[in-house]
Parts: structure tokens; C-alpha cells; sequence
């Protein structure tokens, strides 16, 4: 069973708008992107799938650091291929991003190349 965030990480992340990401083990900056929580687990999707991006350094490096207010959480990224947990996920962005001027990328995160760069961010069991 993979390692699972306390509840006050959950709470954090559901109810922020953004989460901060750096992907892979390289240093560069940490983004902000878009992140909700399904059935007590984090999930993340990418807009943009470039072999640059985020997402493609997660797939080739899955390790990497999840910050939330100031804390900085080391994570290990898995790539969702359940059809219902993308589901969720379509449905959770719907709930947490309701403004008018977040429909465009709500409904931009259900086109199948985006759906299916969904991302599950677990945090990296300490040794």
C-alpha cells in the first residue's frame, strides 16, 4: 500500500487554489498548478504535455517536491490509468475551480491528452 498524507496536508491542498511542484530531482524552480484531492489521495493533471513539461520529467523521474503554504513535502509521482479515478478527478476540478473564468481550463482538463497526463503525487516514505 502506498504511503498516504495526513489529513492536514489533505485539507491544505483541497482547499488551496494553487500547489506549488518540482518535478524530478534537477534544480529548477517550483510552479503552481492546479491539484485536488479524490477519496483522500492528491492528484494533479498537466495542461501542457511537452517533452520539457512537468508532467514528461514526472513519467521519466517520478520523484520530486510537493510544497503547500511553507512546507515542502518530498513526493513520488504515479501515473493514473483508471478510467474512474479520472472521473473523480474530472469532477473534483469541476467542484474546487468554479468560477466563470476557470470553466475554459476545467473543461480544457477533460480532453483525453490532458486526462491522461493525470498524475497521483504520494509522499516519499521516509528511511
Amino acid at each position: 500500500m502506498s504511503a498516504r498524507f495526513d489529513d492536514r496536508v489533505l485539507a491544505d491542498v483541497a482547499k488551496s487554489l494553487v500547489l506549488g511542484i518540482r518535478a524530478g530531482t534537477r534544480p529548477h524552480r517550483i510552479i503552481g498548478i492546479w491539484a485536488v484531492v479524490v477519496a483522500r489521495r492528491v492528484f494533479i493533471r498537466s495542461w501542457g504535455v511537452e517533452p520539457n513539461g512537468w508532467y514528461r520529467t514526472f513519467v521519466e523521474e517520478p520523484r520530486g517536491v510537493m510544497r503547500i503554504g511553507k512546507r515542502k513535502i518530498p513526493v513520488r509521482a504515479i501515473r493514473t490509468r483508471s478510467e474512474r479515478l479520472k472521473a473523480a478527478v474530472d469532477a473534483a476540478y469541476a467542484a474546487k475551480y468554479k468560477t466563470p473564468a476557470s470553466q475554459k481550463w476545467v473543461r480544457g482538463f477533460r480532453v483525453p491528452e490532458r486526462r491522461d497526463a493525470t498524475i497521483e503525487l504520494v509522499p516519499m516514505a521516509l528511511r
